[in-house]
C-alpha cells in the first residue's frame, strides 16, 4: 500500500536531462573519467564528500535492542546478560557407558528405571539419568557379568578395575556442577560467537536480547543483466549479485534478501513498497537499489520516492566516481540508498553513504578515516573529491590502475581507498584514506615524535654515499 505523503521538500522531477546511465553495473560506453557533473544551479547542490558522510550518519537513529532467535544472533552485540534458566546440568547423569550401582559389589542387575537398593545395579549410557539410589557408575570395560550359586546373574568389577572401584560419585556428572539457576553465563556487551550461542542453548534459551542491527534488502535493476556466462553485446554480467550482500554484512548490516526487477517505473514502485517475497520475516530497515539514480526518463528513483511520500537526504555527492548517489527516507522509517549502476562507482557510493548509515543504525561509530602519505603527485580537480583505490608500497599510497567507474580490477587489487581533495596532492603529502570492508585496517600513522636522529659526523676518509635523487618518484613500475 502506498504510504500517505508527508509535508516534506519536493523531490526534483525524474525526467531532468542528464547523461545516459546504465542500471546494472555499467554506464553508456564513453571515456572512463566521464560522469555527470555536480549541480551548480537548479534543483540542488551536491554534498561534499565529508558532508555526505556526516549527513548519512546523522540521519539515522540506532535501532533499539530486541530479541532474535539463536540462529540469527551470531556476531550481534549482547544487550542483556545470559542467565542460566536452570541448573546446568539440570540432572545427575552418567559420564560413561556402564552400570549405575548402589554400594559395593557384587551387584544384582535390575531393570533400568527402578530405584536401586544397596548392592543393585542397572545398565546406563553416557548422559543417562542416574536412577534414584545410584551412587556411582562402573565402566562397561570394567564390568563382568557372571552368575551366583543359584545361576542368577551377578555383576562384578573386573578387567582393569582398581580395588574399590567405583568409588562413591565416580563417573557421575552432578546436577549444577557447571552453573546454578540464575548464574550469569555471559555478560552484556560482548559480540556473540558460536560458543556463546551453544552455551545459551544449553542454558535453555531460544532467543537472545541483542542490540539493533539494520536489515538490508537489495533491489537489483536492469533488464539487460545476465547472471551467468559471458554476455552478448548489449548485455552485461551482473556484478552486484555476487558481492553486495556480503559487503553489506561486512559493513554491519543483515542481508534481508534481494530481488531483480526490470526498468519500468511500475516495477520500481512495487519494489520499494513491498517486502521481498523470500524474506517476509525480515522487514527491511534499509533498501539498497542499483542504478536508476540519474536524471533521464528511464531513471525512476526520485519519482518513486516522491510518490511514496519520502524525502531526499542526499541528492548527489561532489565526488568521482559515485556522484549519482542518492539517500532517501520514507515515511515508515525505512531508508532507501540509491547506488550508481557502475560497479566501482557503486562501491565508492556505498562506502561514502552506506557505511556511515549502517554504522549509525547499528550502534557503531562513524567509519574511520586516517591519513597516509601519498607516493605520487595528483593534479587538482576543482569542486570534486576523488576516491582512488591504492596499494601501499614502502609505506606510501600508490594509486591503482584500472579504476574507471565501470571497472573492478583496480579495486580487487587495492589495499584501501584514498580520499583526494579537490586541490590535489603533492608527493609525500598526507592524504585521508579509509580501509576496504574486506581488507585489513590501515597501518597507524608514523609517530611524528619518532624522527630519526641527525647523522653524526662520520669518520674521515670514508667514501660518501650517492646523493638522493631529487624530484617526484614514479612508483607505478612497482605495480607491474
Amino acid at each position: 500500500m502506498t504510504a500517505e505523503p508527508r509535508d516534506w521538500p519536493e523531490v526534483p522531477p525524474a525526467d531532468e536531462p542528464e547523461a545516459p546511465q546504465g542500471t546494472a553495473g555499467h554506464e553508456t560506453p564513453g571515456p572512463e573519467t566521464t560522469e555527470p557533473e555536480a549541480e551548480t544551479s537548479g534543483h540542488h547542490l551536491a554534498h561534499t564528500w565529508e558532508e555526505a558522510r556526516q549527513a548519512a550518519f546523522d540521519a539515522a537513529t540506532p535501532i533499539p535492542a530486541g530479541p532474535v532467535p539463536l540462529r540469527m544472533a551470531l556476531g550481534r552485540r549482547l544487550d542483556q546478560d545470559i542467565l542460566a534458566l536452570q541448573d546446568m546440568p539440570h540432572y545427575a547423569s552418567s559420564a560413561m557407558d556402564g552400570w549405575a550401582v548402589n554400594g559395593s559389589g557384587p551387584w544384582i542387575p535390575v531393570d533400568p528405571g527402578n530405584r536401586l537398593a544397596p548392592h543393585q545395579a542397572s545398565i546406563i549410557v553416557t548422559g543417562g539419568l542416574i536412577p534414584a539410589g545410584g551412587k556411582a557408575v562402573l565402566r562397561t570395560e570394567n564390568a563382568v557379568l557372571a552368575t551366583d550359586d543359584e545361576g542368577l546373574p551377578l555383576l562384578m568389577a573386573g578387567g582393569k578395575a582398581r580395588p574399590g572401584e567405583p568409588r562413591a560419585g565416580e563417573h557421575i556428572r552432578k546436577a549444577g556442577e557447571e552453573a546454578l539457576e540464575g548464574d550469569v553465563l555471559v555478560k552484556a556487551g560482548v559480540d556473540l560467537n558460536p560458543a556463546h550461542l551453544a552455551l545459551a542453548a544449553l542454558a535453555g534459551h531460544d532467543e537472545l536480547q541483542v542490540q539493533g542491527k539494520p536489515v538490508v534488502r537489495l533491489v537489483l535493476t536492469g533488464s539487460e543483466v545476465v547472471d551467468s556466462g559471458t554476455p552478448d553485446p548489449g548485455k552485461v554480467r551482473d556484478t552486484f549479485g555476487p558481492q553486495l550482500q556480503d559487503v553489506v554484512a561486512m559493513l554491519g548490516g543483515i542481508p534481508g534478501g534481494q530481488q531483480r526487477i526490470g526498468d519500468s517505473y511500475e516495477e520500481w514502485l512495487a519494489a520499494l513498497e513491498d517486502v521481498v517475497p523470500d524474506a517476509p520475516d525480515l522487514p527491511a530497515d534499509v533498501v539498497i537499489t542499483t542504478g536508476g539514480t540519474g536524471r533521464s526518463g528511464t531513471d525512476h528513483f526520485r519519482r518513486a520516492v516522491a510518490e511514496l511520500g519520502g524525502r531526499l537526504v542526499i541528492d548527489g555527492v561532489a565526488m568521482r566516481p559515485g556522484h549519482p548517489a542518492v539517500l532517501a527516507e520514507l515515511p515508515d522509517g525505512r531508508f532507501v540508498l540509491g547506488l550508481p549502476g557502475n560497479p566501482l562507482a557503486a562501491m565508492m557510493a556505498l562506502s561514502t553513504v552506506g557505511a556511515p548509515l549502517l554504522a549509525a543504525l547499528g550502534h557503531a561509530a562513524m567509519p574511520a578515516v586516517q591519513e597516509v602519505p601519498c607516493g605520487t603527485m595528483i593534479e587538482p580537480d576543482p569542486g570534486r573529491t576523488r576516491l582512488m583505490p591504492f596499494r601501499l608500497l614502502y609505506g606510501m599510497a600508490s594509486p591503482a590502475q584500472h579504476t574507471g567507474p565501470g571497472m573492478m580490477r583496480g579495486l580487487a587489487a587495492a589495499d584501501a581507498v584514498l580520499v583526494v581533495p579537490p586541490h590535489g596532492v603533492q608527493l609525500g603529502e598526507p592524504v585521508p584514506a579509509f580501509a576496504l570492508p574486506w581488507g585489513p585496517p590501515l597501518p597507524p600513522p608514523a609517530d611524528a615524535a619518532a624522527k630519526p636522529k641527525p647523522r653524526t659526523a662520520g669518520r674521515t676518509g670514508q667514501p660518501k654515499g650517492k646523493p638522493a635523487p631529487s624530484g617526484p618518484v614514479d612508483w607505478s613500475a612497482l605495480l607491474d
